[in-house]
């Protein structure tokens, strides 16, 4: 959920010549599912877990797994739009996402959801990467503006209302499909905005290159060698796989790094990236903060359902206190920014912290107007960071490298959804009661907020305003 302002298009092959809003319509209806599929499940996890007897380790992948292969997918979605076209590439993207929602919604097991769910964050990850391309060739100057921030605001939208959207669906139980309807809901959106694709979004490619099919697969078998061994190890009894698993993580990383430097070949990720220390620490610093968001929601949905009872409507409503302090942050964290530079993260940090040792303190309480200003504050915390979180990394990158720099911060952020719902699903299920879990998993994620604020103190000092 963050916002990128570019000052040129992305690699773009020919100038902006569309000034209506329908091509931005088209392609945030794609955007706005795809993030909408990361956040809704949460409040759909106890009613899926008992309708498909589903155990820990999955209802652990059904959200993990999306966040994997969506963040294995990015950036080699990006680049196979470079290559064959933005639009066409959406446009497969989209339909594969609205097949596999509607595979989601109709599986019969944890099993197949698993999987439906594996192939939906590939299908979103193929179609992801091409919006801001697609904006960066469609509008010029101030209208770019705009989209991007129109762009930024629909993936805020699509986090904080999720679990209310979710809840809401869920009591409705339309037509007795439960929690199914809240993958079933994309098919219709997909099958509106498909035909719209074509007539409205024009065509864009990048430079001419090849796919790196090794780059590809050592990129993908290396998020994967990290993830699925901390969702599955604990439910497993953490067999000797698991252990080869992670340890052939980082051998997979080094091989990877080591063909992207690789003389003579167009690689997955330019590694000049990285000799901006700047980018370097403001990557891993999004990578660190990406595990708060996504774990957050999903310890907190666990805990209100299945720690105090309540039904999954009355929990979205819980969650909007949580979209409250967001909203706020959209209204000040730019101002901030622009007075505090980097220290606005550190902000959002604390506060997010904050907000997290306050609902662990109130955990017990009787009511749920207890967990409000605890939610509002965290809300607050994670609107604060992400939102100036791409501008402040990417400030010092050179504009050549704006799209690919982008890519990697996406990327980054993607893979520690991911991993923070396997870590601190690892860590809430093997906390005994459901309450102290939530109390647990509270102080792991207050301490990784804190672990921003400090990395946010190793940036470049931006000029204050």
């Amino acid at each position: 959920m963050s916002t990128l302002t570019l000052d040129r298009p992305l690699l773009a092959e020919r100038p902006a010549t569309v000034t209506g809003w329908a091509p931005l319509a088209v392609v945030l209806a794609g955007t706005f599912v795809t993030f909408l599929d990361f956040f809704i499940v949460n409040v759909a996890l106890p009613a899926m877990a008992v309708d498909l007897h589903a155990g820990p380790a999955a209802l652990s992948l059904v959200v993990a797994g999306y966040g994997l292969t969506f963040a294995a997918g990015m950036i080699t979605g990006g680049r196979l739009g470079d290559i064959y076209g933005r639009r066409r590439m959406f446009t497969i993207g989209l339909a594969l996402f609205t097949i596999t929602s509607a595979a989601c919604g109709l599986a019969p097991t944890a099993g197949l959801l698993v999987a439906a769910r594996l192939l939906q964050g590939a299908a979103g990850a193929l179609l992801t990467p091409q919006v801001l391309a697609i904006l960066g060739t469609t509008y010029e100057g101030e209208r770019r503006g705009t989209a991007f921030a129109v762009y930024g605001f629909a993936m805020g939208i699509a986090g904080v209302l999720g679990q209310l959207l979710g809840g809401a669906l869920i009591q409705a139980d339309l037509a007795g499909l439960g929690w199914r309807t809240i993958f079933l809901i994309n098919v219709p959106v997909g099958l509106a905005a498909l035909p719209l694709v074509r007539r409205y979004v024009p065509e864009s490619r990048g430079p001419s290159a090849r796919l790196d099919l090794t780059g590809t697969l050592l990129g993908t078998g290396a998020v994967a060698a990290l993830v699925l061994p901390l969702v599955e190890g604990r439910e497993h009894g953490w067999p000797v796989w698991c252990w080869l698993s992670l340890a052939a993580a980082p051998v997979l990383t080094a091989t990877f790094v080591a063909t992207q430097a690789r003389p003579g070949r167009t690689p997955l990720i330019d590694l000049t990236l990285f000799r901006s220390r700047s980018f370097t620490i403001g990557s891993l610093a999004a990578l660190t903060f990406a595990l708060v968001p996504s774990s957050f929601f999903f310890v907190l949905a666990l805990y209100l359902q299945q720690g105090r009872g309540y039904s999954a409507l009355f929990s979205g409503v819980v969650f909007a206190a949580v979209g409250a302090g967001y909203f706020a942050a959209l209204v000040v964290a730019t101002p901030l920014a622009a007075r505090l530079g980097r220290q606005v993260l550190a902000l959002g940090s604390g506060f997010g912290a904050a907000g997290a040792l306050l609902l662990a303190e109130d955990a017990n309480a009787g009511s749920a107007w207890a967990l409000t200003p605890g939610l509002a504050l965290v809300g607050l915390g994670i609107g604060l960071v992400l939102v100036p979180l791409s501008s402040t990394v990417l400030a010092g990158v050179d504009g050549r490298l704006a799209g690919a720099a982008a890519g990697v911060l996406s990327t980054a952020q993607q893979v520690g959804g991911a991993v923070g719902v396997a870590v601190i699903g690892t860590v809430f299920f093997a906390a005994g009661s459901v309450t102290h879990a939530f109390v647990v998993s509270l102080a792991v994620v207050a301490g990784l907020t804190l672990l921003t604020a400090g990395l946010a103190q190793l940036l470049r000092p931006q000029p204050c305003k």
